[in-house]
């Protein structure tokens, strides 16, 4: 069941919420043909995951400034809310295949918890697995990045994907992943 969401109710009903469970938000109108036809698809798909997550609904005519807000210029757009961020999204009427891999990764454990669990196994780069543990994702980015210059093309793969996976943690916006990130580029390039 979708919930109706306005800009008074948003900060509520998606930011806030987005912290306890993930919520996806369809933007959609009323005149929109492919919001009609995406708008059973999420519904079910949704549904069947019994309370995983939450759908909510944003008329963009209705509220013009959370479209704008979030980057809206084509509809239906879906953009998937966890810990009160946009994590995923897409554009356009898509197939339930589709929007049934979009709710599996997004319900997936981060990418960065199987690497912590790989690294405790492997007894690979330890202090990089320390500073994680200590929740220190910049210590373990300077190591990472560190390490590259130096490091066999194999090890430089797997550097490279353990940087990804702290940057995906930390979000697209987070300061230390624009700087580690470009870090990382010129020491890969």
């Amino acid at each position: 069941m979708a919930v109706d969401v306005t800009e008074e109710t948003f900060a509520d009903a998606v930011v806030e919420r987005s912290k306890s469970v993930p919520v996806v938000v369809d933007f959609w109108a009323n005149w929109c043909g492919p919001c009609h036809a995406l708008a059973p698809v999420l519904e079910r798909a949704v549904a069947a995951r019994d309370g995983a997550v939450e759908l909510a609904k944003v008329d963009v005519d209705a509220n013009p400034r959370l479209a704008a807000t979030f980057g809206v210029r084509g509809i239906p757009a879906v953009k998937a809310f966890k810990d009160g961020r946009v994590v995923a999204e897409f554009v356009g009427a898509q197939p339930a295949a589709a929007v049934e891999a979009f709710l599996d990764a997004l319900l997936a454990p981060p990418r960065l918890a199987g690497i912590i669990e790989e690294l405790r196994a492997s007894g690979e780069l330890p202090e990089v697995l320390a500073a994680l543990e200590r929740d220190d994702p910049e210590g373990a980015l300077e190591l990472v990045v560190g390490a590259v210059p130096d490091a066999a093309p194999d090890e430089r793969d797997r550097l490279r994907e353990i940087a990804v996976a702290i940057f995906e943690q930390l979000g697209q916006d987070d300061p230390v992943a624009s700087t580690y990130r470009r870090r990382l580029s010129a020491a890969l390039y």
